[in-house]
């Protein structure tokens, strides 16, 4: 709900709003939750903004937000104005040196400071993190033919511990380094995962640009608000989820299998998204959870 809509609603209804948050805020008082932050969401600064917010009022009522994020289309169109074609397989960029080094360059010089400065706007608690900082994570090289593109080995989870019993929030940039200091760029889904293993999370957050799971893709009402792994993994055996939304649930189901609480996938294109997800009645995504009488 937008801050003006919150404003013009009555009395009655605004203290209805703030009492329907109350159960859920006591149950994830203190709880971690990793949140990917990807999509519109990203490059919207309006939307930009309402998460933010979003992350620091999820601190302020006894949370403890972890932000991860990607950045391909800032390092597309930076690598388009050096001359330079982004190739990809399987999903994946290809690195060369050179891509490497405008990867590390947008990921967590302009695009995690932008989260940072964001989330700072409303209070000092937000701190960048490249996973190079404090060897945090440990990437190991996927293959020669994808260049520097590496894979989660290990996540060092003693910076974030740090961070987060301060009351921090951390924003992390997914490049990742091998015990030689050799970077990596990570698909940042993958990290998350990693890290909100490392961390045994409650809830890992994946912002998109589709609005969740849908039985129809043309009939937006088709939102199955909650699945259970093994009814997620029928959905794509009977293609049901098809195309790009299967990498979206796949990465949900690894989470899940990785020990995560529950997995959800939000629209990012909705403003404070987050909030409506985590601490309303209906929710506004699909969550996916263990079995059916998994996470809340």
């Amino acid at each position: 709900m937008a801050d003006q809509e919150l404003t013009d609603l009555d009395d009655a209804t605004r203290a209805a709003v703030l009492v329907e948050a109350l159960p859920y805020i006591q149950a994830f008082a203190g709880k971690v939750v990793v949140i990917k932050f990807g999509g519109n969401a990203m490059v919207d600064e309006a939307l930009s903004h309402s998460f933010a917010a979003d992350v620091v009022l999820l601190r302020a009522v006894g949370l403890r937000p972890v932000v991860v994020h990607g950045g391909g289309p800032q390092i597309g169109a930076l690598l388009a104005k050096l001359g330079k074609e982004s190739e990809f397989r399987d999903g994946l960029r290809v690195t060369d040196a050179e891509t490497l080094d405008v990867a590390r360059m947008v990921l967590a010089g302009r695009v995690g400071a932008d989260i940072v400065s964001a989330i700072n706007q409303h209070d000092h608690v937000a701190v960048g993190l490249s996973g190079e900082d404090a060897g945090l994570i440990v990437a190991t090289q996927r293959s020669e033919d994808l260049g520097y593109v590496g894979d989660v080995v290990a996540v060092n989870r003693k910076i974030l511990d740090t961070l987060l019993r301060d009351q921090f929030i951390p924003v992390i940039s997914t490049i990742g380094a091998d015990p030689t200091g050799q970077a990596y760029n990570i698909n940042a889904d993958s990290a998350a995962i990693a890290i909100a293993e490392a961390l045994g999370v409650e809830k890992l957050i994946y912002l998109t640009d589709v609005p969740g799971v849908l039985t129809d893709v043309a009939d937006p009402s088709s939102l199955v608000s909650r699945l259970s792994a093994a009814r997620a993994r029928l959905l794509i055996e009977d293609g049901v989820v098809a195309g790009g939304m299967i990498p979206k649930v796949e990465a949900c189901l690894a989470a899940i299998d990785a020990g995560v609480g529950s997995a959800h996938i939000l629209d990012g294109r909705i403003a404070h998204v987050v909030l409506l997800e985590l601490l309303t009645d209906a929710g506004v995504g699909t969550m996916i959870t263990r079995t059916d009488g998994a996470g809340s």
